[in-house]
């Protein structure tokens, strides 16, 4: 009997295209952005290299800019000028985001999927992302009238997908019901069901200025990393609840999940590479000691691999020119 050997199939490039289990294309991008108010030109995020905070204009021609490389979507974060304890700029009809997607909705139509972020961790002194009680804790219920709120202000706007990201119990259920109420059927949720407790957020609160009051932290309330059955029970429940799409985040150290979830549902799922991850191939590409290019596509296909539908990544853009080489 003749040995199978297959490497045979991997001699050429050709050959190696042809046979590709995974296929990773512009369609699969989701590009994260943030619109600053009170700015008159973008500003670096620092720890993030070749992230901005948009102006309104800036946020514009960043969308053209991934637009005319094929990528179909971005998911929108907002830093307003002013906070308060319960975020109240987050469904403000002029607060910066709802502005913005007017701007985007009027620009590009149903040309973009316009993505918009839902919770009020950008909005609210303290940092969290809900109210949070005299003892500290934040409750639940009461945030979520906070979600219908936000819901509503970012149909108004023009979103196509709103996305609940604060973990909050019943969250897709409050905000399937706030849209339809006011008829906004056919507006999407893609829920952030399975976000965990990471430690690879830090570059993603520069960029949308949050601290957490009190050396505090998120632990109470987002996923717990040593978890993923738990992780395959609130994806369920978000479904259950009218979530039309759902979400892993972080992205590379939960691939396990990704990939058990993917197997336990049909509904689109979304994974997010999350800034801590872009930084890290950022940081160690700019010390020459990996090619932070290939990491980055490779970084991009084992996600895909795992398993997800589309990725939010903040290396959208670069991966889509890479892409089309």
């Amino acid at each position: 009997m003749i040995e199978r050997r297959p490497r045979r199939l991997r001699r050429t490039e050709a050959l190696r295209r042809l046979v590709a289990e995974t296929q990773l294309s512009v369609n699969d991008l989701v590009a994260p952005l943030f619109v600053r108010e009170g700015v008159t030109e973008p500003q670096p995020v620092h720890s993030l290299p070749g992230v901005f905070q948009h102006t309104r204009s800036s946020l514009i021609e960043e969308v053209k800019k991934l637009r005319d490389r094929g990528i179909p979507g971005i998911v929108l974060f907002g830093i307003p000028e002013k906070k308060d304890s319960t975020g109240s700029e987050a469904w403000n009809p002029e607060g910066i985001v709802q502005q913005a997607l007017g701007d985007l909705r009027n620009e590009f139509d149903d040309e973009m999927v316009l993505i918009a972020d839902l919770c009020v961790d950008e909005y609210t002194d303290h940092g969290h992302c809900g109210i949070v009680k005299s003892n500290g804790v934040v409750d639940n219920d009461a945030t979520l009238e906070l979600y219908q709120n936000i819901a509503i202000a970012q149909a108004e706007a023009g979103a196509h997908v709103t996305a609940p990201s604060g973990m909050m119990d019943g969250q897709v259920k409050a905000i399937r019901t706030a849209l339809d109420s006011k008829g906004y059927e056919d507006i999407s949720i893609l829920a952030y069901a399975a976000k965990y407790a990471s430690a690879l957020y830090g570059p993603f609160r520069d960029a949308v200025d949050v601290e957490i009051a009190d050396g505090g932290d998120r632990k109470g309330y987002q996923q717990d990393p040593p978890n993923a059955r738990e992780a395959v029970t609130e994806v369920l429940l978000d479904i259950s609840e009218g979530a039309d799409m759902v979400m892993v985040k972080p992205a590379l150290s939960y691939l396990d999940v990704i990939s058990q979830i993917r197997s336990e549902v049909n509904v689109p799922l979304a994974a997010y590479h999350v800034s801590g991850e872009y930084a890290m191939v950022e940081a160690a590409a700019a010390n020459g000691w990996i090619d932070g290019e290939s990491v980055g596509m490779e970084h991009l296909l084992s996600i895909k691999r795992a398993g997800a539908d589309f990725i939010l990544t903040y290396l959208a853009c670069r991966a889509a020119e890479n892409l089309q080489k």
